[in-house]
Order: structure tokens, then C-alpha cells, then sequence
């Protein structure tokens, strides 16, 4: 199955773009885009204002730090530099997914899926170029299952 906006549901419902509020470390988000494209930013108070928008909004106004975050390979998460390729950096995406999974709606959707191989065929495989590769979102997706 694989998981984009467009698709029909439930793939649709686990799109990063999906409306799924949630709390993620004490900071309301609308979907996971806004998370993690506010990691690109370093300002606390733009990450939280990011993470208050649709997913194509914050996809939008993450696409303005692309340059700056991938000549550092640094991101950011409440005053924290994560280095890309980090696990430190891999302990935050996983943080991240907990707290989406805490969205009973998100869940559903997951479970809908059965045993379905789960794909983001969109998704890039460089983690130098994204804060979220297709095999980091298929992971994560995934493991997802097991809580259920």
C-alpha cells in the first residue's frame, strides 16, 4: 500500500499531510509535516508556529530552509542540534511517531491496513537531502503495528 495524500483511504490517513492532531514533547501539531519540517528551522518559536499548519503549508514554509539545513546536515528540535545521520537523530523521529500514534484516528487507519507492506513511493532515499527518507517512513509505519 502505498502511503500518499492522495491515495485512497487508509493510505490517505497516514500521509504526513493527514489532519492528525497530536502533542509532540509539549507542542500541539495538526499532522507529522509540521514537526518535521520545522525541524529545519532553529527558532523555537517558528518551530511551534509550523507545527500549526496543514501539511502543505508547513511543507511550503519548510521548503525555505532546504539549502541552509542540507549544507549543515544539522536540524533542530526545541534549542537541540541533531546531527542528519545521527541516532540521536533517529531516537527524535521515533519520539515523533510515538506521539502520532497517541491519535486514535491515526491508529484506526493503521490498522485498517492488515498486513500490507506498507510503501511511500514518493519519498526520497538520501538522508541528506530529506529529514525523512522512504526507508526511515516505512520503518516507522511499520513498527507501528506492533503496538497494536
Amino acid at each position: 500500500m502505498d502511503i500518499v495524500s492522495g491515495a485512497s483511504y487508509p493510505a490517505s490517513s497516514l500521509s504526513n499531510f493527514a489532519p492528525h492532531a497530536f502533542f509532540f514533547d509539549g507542542v500541539e501539531c495538526v499532522c507529522a509535516e509540521g514537526p518535521l519540517q520545522s525541524f529545519k528551522f532553529e527558532d523555537e518559536e517558528a518551530q511551534r508556529e509550523i507545527c500549526s499548519l496543514s501539511g502543505r503549508e508547513a511543507k511550503k514554509r519548510g521548503r525555505k530552509r532546504n539549502n541552509a539545513w542540507r549544507m549543515a546536515q544539522c536540524l533542530w528540535w526545541k534549542g537541540v542540534a541533531y546531527t542528519r545521520e545521527g541516532p540521536e537523530y533517529q531516537k527524535l523521529l521515533d519520539a515523533l511517531y510515538d506521539a502520532l500514534f497517541t491519535n486514535i484516528d491515526f491508529r484506526n487507519a493503521l490498522v485498517l491496513t492488515g498486513n500490507e507492506v506498507l510503501r511511500h513511493s514518493i519519498g526520497h532515499q538520501d538522508q541528506k537531502m530529506t529529514v525523512l527518507t522512504e526507508e526511515e517512513h516505512h520503518a516507522r509505519r511499520n513498527c507501528a503495528g506492533r503496538f497494536f
